[in-house]
């Protein structure tokens, strides 16, 4: 009961938070901008003549998964700058004496905290990326081919970083938490491109980047998941060894093994904050 009601309250908090003001202007540009884009590109006009509808759609499959790395990118922002100030901020400003002086245990509290972060979170891209599919819909006709797994992939890297950013605030000041934990997030994203790169040139040094950068922050593991759940499977048909290499286009889905090991980061890395928690001065 005790988890449920922080649960809420962080919820709430949230919603009263500038942040979310950011979020939804932000959201609602991607998706203004991002219709005007796709309702063009039927019977554009090419060099090789018309785009048909047919090949309206596998474009749009394709920029779609550009889009939602966009939005992915606004979760990601919001979600670290929401979660940075949890811990740190509560800590330095007093606010947590007045929890933490009553019969509550620490991790009842951070827990709370992380599940009203991750309803916030996950309902965002839920709603968001919704949204974006219906707008892509209307505009080329186009719908992904599993919409529920791609928004779950999107979901779980959402929580991957926010789990990331509780960790954070642990540590170092709420801002500079928010910072660092985006500033990972792009990292990771520049790693798989280059471990992508280095599959279609045959360079297994190269690939082992990518590789290794997921396997440390699951963010860029779970959005090829995302995009692969969402493009065209017969745009794969269009590309032969380069399809590695180009940066919004997934081959393979998800193992269960990866999504496994994305669940047991999350796991360790919030035990590993309960820890940190139980152990700072109030």
């Amino acid at each position: 009961m005790t988890v449920l009601t922080i649960a809420g309250l962080t919820l709430r908090e949230a919603v009263r938070r500038r942040v979310v003001w950011a979020l939804a202007v932000l959201t609602l540009a991607l998706l203004g901008l991002s219709g005007w884009g796709f309702s063009k590109l039927a019977g554009l006009d090419t060099e090789f003549g018309d785009l048909t509808s047919g090949q309206a759609r596998l474009v749009a499959s394709q920029l779609l998964n550009l889009v939602m790395f966009g939005l992915s990118l606004i979760a990601a922002l919001g979600t670290a700058f929401l979660a940075g100030p949890t811990v740190s901020g509560e800590v330095e400003s007093g606010m947590a004496l007045s929890v933490l002086a009553r019969p509550v245990r620490r991790s009842e509290v951070l827990l709370g905290k992380w599940l009203g972060l991750v309803v916030f979170g996950s309902a965002y891209v839920a709603v968001a990326g919704l949204a974006q599919f219906a707008v892509v819909h209307w505009a080329v006709g186009y719908w992904p081919p599993d919409p529920a797994t791609g928004l779950a992939f999107l979901a779980g890297q959402t929580i991957v970083l926010l789990t990331l950013a509780l960790l954070l605030s642990s540590l170092i000041s709420p801002m500079a938490s928010g910072v660092v934990a985006v500033g990972l997030f792009g990292a990771t994203w520049v790693a798989g491109v280059v471990g992508g790169v280095g599959q279609a040139l045959g360079n297994d040094a190269v690939t082992q980047v990518g590789t290794v950068s997921q396997v440390l922050l699951p963010t860029d593991g779970l959005w090829r998941g995302a995009m692969h759940a969402f493009q065209d499977p017969a745009v794969l048909s269009f590309f032969e060894t380069e399809a590695a290499g180009f940066p919004f286009l997934s081959e393979n889905p998800l193992s269960a093994a990866y999504v496994l090991w994305a669940v047991a980061w999350v796991a360790m890395v919030w035990g590993l904050t309960a820890l940190l928690f139980a152990r700072r001065d109030v």
